[in-house]
């Protein structure tokens, strides 16, 4: 029997900012500056709930000793200051990704998630469904998300199909970070939902697209530094405003879209992050290249010119 949500778990809905991880100029972890992150997206940008360690803070290429660090980090800065904290563990080993998911229990994380391996790929929902079940027994007792997010792992099973029956087998499931453009698949999980489940979208510049469909709330990088604007739109979208809603998401997709065109990786968009928060994050991570200076000027110029309060 699936087990339901204690009566003090509260669904994950709403905004949740995917942290970028802080680094010295020489690229070691950078701790001291989580506290300062976290007062800026609480203060500046009205965001209280973050997933740590995933595709934006470059967990693929931390070591499980960095991870660990880093999470922990972020849980005790976030204490009583934000209302959740998501710590992403998955590895492209199970046994590292149980070993995070067993470290999230023991810092107090408030749910973890996992994406799929990506070298060694599951080919079907029963291969995920099993792999994922392996995760999450690590970690019985805290709330367990599946991260899909194929045009990274290259793992296209759908989420629909993975969902079937999930319940029985990983009873602390909650739901699905939903990082694709597959609006089908994403809206036919809808008919397979519980009540202690929650799917959160996860392509910030389609974001109004996936709440109408039926989103419990989005995670995105973006929101970071326009979570201001995002906690906009999802005001609109609940006071039943849509053409309000429409009209900040066309504002964010000019931006997005003009990003895009001059290459708007991670090194690019962590770059940006620095420039907009005034945070010392540091350069990404090899092979990640750091963004060139005449890039994250005209792409911080462009943010300025439709965001000049934010």
């Amino acid at each position: 029997m699936a087990i339901m949500a204690s009566s003090s778990e509260k669904l994950l809905t709403g905004l949740v900012a995917a942290t970028f991880t802080p680094l010295t100029e020489e690229g070691e972890i950078n701790i001291k500056e989580i506290g300062p992150y976290v007062d800026y997206l609480t203060e500046r940008q009205g965001v209280t709930k973050i997933f740590v360690n995933g595709t934006t803070g470059e967990s693929m290429s931390l070591t499980v000793a960095e991870r660990k660090l880093l999470a922990e980090e972020w849980c005790k800065k976030a204490k009583g200051k934000m209302d959740h904290v998501v710590v992403h563990v998955g590895c492209m080993s199970l046994k590292d990704s149980q070993d995070l998911a067993l470290h999230a229990t023991q810092i107090k994380a408030d749910s973890i998630a996992v994406i799929s391996p990506s070298f060694f790929k599951p080919n079907n929902a029963h291969a995920l469904r099993t792999y994922l079940k392996a995760v999450a027994s690590a970690a019985p007792d805290l709330p367990f998300y599946y991260y899909h997010i194929p045009s990274i792992t290259g793992v296209n099973v759908l989420v629909r199909d993975l969902l079937v029956g999930i319940e029985e087998q990983i009873p602390s499931f909650r739901g699905v970070k939903f990082s694709a453009i597959d609006l089908m698949d994403f809206g036919l999980c809808f008919s397979l939902m519980k009540p202690n489940w929650s799917l959160l979208y996860g392509v910030d510049e389609q974001m109004l697209s996936g709440l109408v469909l039926g989103a419990d709330g989005a995670v995105g990088s973006t929101y970071n530094y326009v979570g201001c604007q995002f906690n906009k739109l999802l005001s609109a979208f609940e006071k039943g405003e849509l053409v309000e809603a429409r009209t900040i998401q066309f504002k964010l997709q000019d931006f997005l879209g003009s990003a895009m065109k001059l290459g708007f990786d991670v090194g690019v968009n962590k770059q940006l992050m620095v420039e907009v928060s005034g945070l010392s994050l540091g350069p990404p991570r090899l092979p990640v290249m750091p963004c060139h200076p005449d890039v994250a000027a005209s792409i911080k110029q462009k943010y300025k010119s439709i965001f000049p309060q934010c």
